[in-house]
């Protein structure tokens, strides 16, 4: 079996930042064929013209685990709803589906196929704190689990990692993923 981990970094951020880089080593030592590609223009980009990009450039199988962190985590949301196959897990990190505060937010799609999504995975997590200083907080990660089921876990960790907040592991992300 070929496992395959997809790890999407956050608006304005790329693959070696905070937690992303450990756990591209852990999934590595652990078997998994890591993907942890830089785009630029997530959240830059209108998602209708950006979302063809990202499905071109990666498979998704049902040996394919996603993680996104902030935007990359949003992003995980429209793969989810166009993809053609299930995925056995995602983890959503600091996500969002709606506009969190004042800042533009072109990876957001108008509206979401909730069914579709969940038809295209088989577990899902989301992870948001209490006190997210961009509004990616719990109650953004209340709004999905409500409409996708899966399973919400809450924290008082800021963002999980920021220009201002180191956070250069994530032990509960390397537990989470089979």
């Amino acid at each position: 079996m070929n496992r395959t981990a997809i790890i999407f970094h956050g608006t304005g951020a790329n693959p070696e930042v905070v937690w992303l880089p450990w756990l591209r080593d852990r999934l590595t030592g652990r078997g998994y064929t890591v993907e942890s590609p830089h785009y630029p223009d997530l959240n830059v980009e209108p998602i209708d013209r950006f979302l063809p990009k990202v499905l071109a450039n990666h498979t998704f199988n049902e040996h394919t685990v996603l993680v996104g962190h902030s935007g990359g985590a949003a992003l995980l949301l429209a793969i989810l709803e166009h993809i053609d196959a299930p995925v056995a897990q995602a983890i959503l990190v600091a996500g969002y589906s709606t506009q969190p505060n004042t800042s533009d937010e072109p990876v957001l799609q108008a509206d979401y196929d909730w069914a579709a999504i969940n038809a295209h995975v088989r577990d899902l997590y989301f992870i948001n704190s209490r006190k997210d200083p961009y509004g990616c907080d719990d109650q953004q990660g209340r709004a999905m689990f409500e409409r996708l089921g899966g399973t919400q876990i809450i924290r008082d960790d800021g963002h999980f990692g920021d220009y201002n907040q180191p956070y250069p592991t994530f032990e509960l992300l390397n537990k989470l993923i089979d």
